[in-house]
Parts: structure tokens; sequence; C-alpha cells
């Protein structure tokens, strides 16, 4: 049924429950997975306009390069537990992005026929004011998510 599985992960801890569930999946169905990770654009850029100018270079430098590291420490621990199962994965690293964005455009590319992701499941004025990358993936992608929680 399905044989290639995205996961998102940021490296959380209910994160890491999406990405356990979707490995014991791909396992029980020989699939393969797709891990994903994404670093959002700097926070001064993303404002745009005047404040972009005051971003000094190395401050960019040293956010771009910990994202960097951080996500391949992250998708490094992933393919761990991916390899440790028989489960044949590849990692990548979306820069600059907004996840629910990169994930979709992921999991076009790669053929997904499963989306895997956690969800803190808040509801109400919580989610308005923090936002849900899962629910954005889920009202704008044809392809199935299995939201773990």
């Amino acid at each position: 049924m399905y044989k290639k599985i995205l996961i998102a992960t940021d490296g959380s801890e209910l994160a890491q429950k999406g990405v356990a569930h979707g490995l014991e999946l791909a396992k029980g169905l020989g699939a393969t997975v797709a891990f994903v990770t994404v670093s959002e654009p700097f926070p001064a850029l993303a404002w745009g306009g005047a404040m972009a100018g005051y971003v000094a270079a190395d401050e960019l430098v040293n956010y771009e390069g910990s994202a960097r590291k951080y996500a391949g420490e992250l998708l490094g621990k992933c393919k761990a537990e991916a390899d440790a199962k028989g489960v044949g994965s590849k990692g990548l690293h979306i820069e600059n992005r907004t996840p629910a964005e990169a994930i979709l455009e992921v999991a076009g590319a790669e053929g997904s026929d499963l989306i895997v992701m956690a969800s803190h499941g808040r509801r109400g004025i919580g989610r308005l004011v923090l936002g849900s990358q899962t629910a954005e993936v889920v009202s704008l992608t044809t392809i199935p998510v299995l939201v773990v929680r």
C-alpha cells in the first residue's frame, strides 16, 4: 500500500514519536522513508522590509551554520534508527522555507504516498496564535497524512 513514506521531524520529543511510528509502519510494509527537517528563514529576514537591513552578516552565517549542523545531527540519528530496523532511508534538510511548504514540496518531489508528522493537537486560540504546520499540510495535500500525537 505505502511504499515511500515521508517522515517530517524537527527533533522535538513529540516529533520523535512520529519518527518511531513512521519507522515501525515502514518496516511492517517494506517501505522506504525520506526524513525531512526544515530550517525556517532567519527571523529578521522573514520580516522583510527595514528589519532585513539590520541583520549582521555574522549573525546570519551563525544561524545558518547552526541550523545545518543541527539538521545533520538530527538526520543522522534518524538514519541510524532506520538502519537498525532495516528500513531504507535518506535525509533531506530544506533551508529558508516554512515547514508546511517544504514538506509538501518534498512529498511531491519524492513521490511519497504517505506523510507522517506529529501534532500537539491544540485547539481554538492556541491553534490560531501558534499556527499549525500539520493542519496546513493536511489541508493542502492530496497525499494521505498520518498525524501522530
